[in-house]
């Protein structure tokens, strides 16, 4: 399942979750709403909770199409290693060793962290990570593509329990957006950029006071014939995702100063994301390279974000950058590929956010990727401005009566010469 319609999956699953009395309950729902949802491809699942001495893991609650495990079954940190290894990576496919549980027939099992991390020292003094929840599910796929699920699953659950908490305890303090607010922007470029045979332009609309959307445009310290373009979406909303967006646009920043490989920029960047936001969602991530040649070189790695539209001014035909690599943050240690593409003259390459496209009207229906192209297609004869420009305009009257909204961004880029 593609990962941002897994995302949305799951948003969409937990929207109108109820107000239960405790993160136990709400882990229940949860895994039961995952193992009705065919698409996800999840058929059973348990919940083991970190006992308070943080030595064991109880289980807790179990659901679906599984051998039942006895309630508060124990398992202890000390002779069950497994449970630092999904500390460090989040999500695991191991083979059972623990005797009570193969002679119920479970012999090969997968497993993701939840909640909060806590690091505590194992039996020689090392320092481990232990999350609070381990969700251990049954699936007739035990593969790479199931690891990606759980890491989806592992970061949407954690962020919304520790959303859930921060509202129990308090509001945000309007000062503090404001001037969030201001930081924000400071972060964004110039709309209008131009770099060689290229006009640039880009727009950014936070929902909230601050938003997780973010675009920049990158020199290269000592390289003047090259340009970096990015546009990037956290997942999280409010102050959160601004805090995501500020700190991997300054990670882009010094890439691209120090010169670095933009594949090497893209492994460094999510392993940081990964260790400094382990309780966020992930982020999203779009980075380009321009060059001042004849031939409209670009090179791109795409971090799972929302394909660029390339249309070909000549043909009228659409070719879409697809993914090159995972999202941002969920797991360490990714490896992401890059991918080219020519830019012809009059040739435009647009660059947007999913609030582009997942915008709704009042009857819940979706502007679509179709109703873009038309856009698009209908601008080709536009400066990067005006296109930019008719994007929002068209979002926005689409829109204006809905109850849902998102942050949108829109970066233009056409070439002139």
């Amino acid at each position: 399942m593609e990962q941002r319609k897994l995302y949305r999956t799951l948003e969409n699953a937990f929207k109108h979750f109820p107000d239960f009395e405790n993160d136990r309950q709400l882990l229940s729902y949860v895994l039961k709403e995952i193992i009705s949802h065919e698409e996800i491809n999840i058929i059973g699942g348990r919940i083991w909770e970190l006992n308070e001495s943080k030595t064991a893991y109880i289980m807790a609650e179990q659901h679906g199409k599984i051998e039942k495990i006895r309630k508060g079954y124990t398992l202890k940190l000390e002779s069950y290693h497994i449970f630092y290894e999904v500390g460090r990576n989040r999500s695991i496919i191991a083979k059972e060793t623990d005797k009570y549980l193969t002679t119920l027939g479970i012999h090969i099992y997968s497993a993701t962290g939840i909640g909060e991390r806590s690091k505590i020292k194992d039996h020689n003094g090392n320092d481990q990570n232990v999350y609070q929840y381990i969700l251990a599910f049954n699936s007739d796929e035990l593969n790479t593509r199931l690891l990606n699920t759980l890491n989806i699953i592992s970061t949407s659950v954690s962020s919304m329990l520790r959303t859930r908490g921060i509202e129990k305890k308090a509001r945000a303090i309007e000062k503090d957006l404001v001037k969030a607010r201001e930081i924000q922007r400071s972060i964004l470029p110039e709309h209008e950029h131009s770099f060689g045979n290229y006009e640039i332009f880009g727009i950014s609309l936070p929902d909230r006071i601050v938003g997780g959307d973010f675009f920049d445009y990158l020199s290269f310290g000592t390289e003047k014939d090259k340009l970096g373009i990015a546009i990037g979406d956290a997942a999280s909303k409010g102050f959160s995702a601004a805090a995501q967006a500020l700190y991997v646009s300054g990670a882009l920043k010094m890439g691209a100063e120090n010169e670095l490989k933009m594949t090497a920029v893209m492994k460094k960047i999510n392993n940081l994301v990964h260790r400094v936001f382990p309780n966020e969602r992930f982020i999203t991530l779009f980075y380009m390279e321009l060059y001042r040649d004849t031939k409209g070189l670009c090179l791109y790695v795409n971090a799972g974000h929302n394909p660029p539209i390339h249309l070909s001014y000549e043909t009228n035909s659409m070719e879409i950058l697809e993914a090159t690599g995972p999202v941002v943050g969920p797991a360490p240690e990714q490896e992401y590929n890059t991918d080219s593409f020519n830019f012809e003259k009059n040739d435009l390459l647009v660059l947007y956010t999913d609030g582009i496209v997942e915008a709704t009207n009042n009857k819940f229906e979706f502007y679509g990727d179709d109703k873009l192209k038309e856009v698009i297609l209908a601008s080709k004869n536009f400066s990067a401005k005006e296109v930019a420009e008719n994007i929002i305009e068209s979002v926005q009257k689409f829109s204006a009566r809905a109850k849902y909204s998102d942050d949108k961004t829109v970066v233009v880029i056409k070439r002139i010469k």
